[in-house]
């Protein structure tokens, strides 16, 4: 016949392991709880740039030297003025989060679909910050006026030629995070040399995350 003491201590045992296995289960529940909400509470900062849409507003850019663009119809402006080099894109955030401009790089050569994403340390930074609020429109510029500049003469024949444009634009939340590269390609809507020839069709080709694992 088992002794009291033995009986005591196995039921103390069994009383353990029952609460180790409570507190085991409750933990992994309140952290499954916090990730959901932390996913949620990222999805709500989340911002994703598409090119604006043909039935969108017009939008005035203008840049520091007093040079002027519009943007209409959807499309995307690319200028050569005075030797100066011009760019603007108009943007629509589809998400639900403030988008937040960091900065860009241009490719001036084709690329592909398998092309990856300029560097980080490629990008140029914005000369001031540009913001794309959730479900509405706003705009990318960026202007080379440095004839030494690594990207002006690449840059001017294309655009002379009319030859696609490849621009990468940098953004993320209004807080600094979740971070995302948007590629967007430029194809000249007008070869003929009038008034509207600086006006070309934008169309949004692929996204990078760089603070979340990529879908793809």
């Amino acid at each position: 016949m088992a002794d009291t003491a033995t009986i005591a201590s196995l039921a103390t045992a069994g009383g353990t392991l029952v609460l180790a296995f409570a507190t085991f289960s409750a933990t992994r529940s309140a952290n499954r709880s916090a990730r959901v909400t932390e996913q949620s509470l990222k999805v709500g900062l989340r911002p994703v740039l598409f090119n604006a849409r043909s039935q969108d507003p017009s939008q005035k850019v203008g840049f520091i030297d007093d040079h002027w663009l519009v943007l209409r119809d959807g499309l995307a402006a690319v200028q050569i003025s005075d030797e100066n080099l011009y760019l603007a894109i108009p943007l629509r955030n589809v998400a639900s989060g403030l988008a937040v401009l960091h900065g860009w790089h241009v490719w001036a050569e084709h690329v592909d679909a398998d092309t990856p994403a300029a560097p980080i340390e490629g990008f140029r930074r914005l000369t001031r910050d540009l913001y794309v609020p959730a479900g509405d429109i706003s705009f990318w510029q960026a202007a080379i006026r440095d004839r030494d500049d690594t990207q002006y003469e690449p840059l001017r024949r294309a655009i002379v030629a009319r030859s696609a444009l490849f621009v990468d634009v940098l953004y993320g939340d209004h807080e600094g995070g979740q971070r995302t590269i948007t590629r967007f390609h430029l194809t000249p809507r007008h070869h003929a040399a009038d008034e509207e020839s600086w006006l070309w069709l934008c169309a949004t080709s692929r996204h990078w995350n760089l603070d979340r694992e990529d879908p793809r």
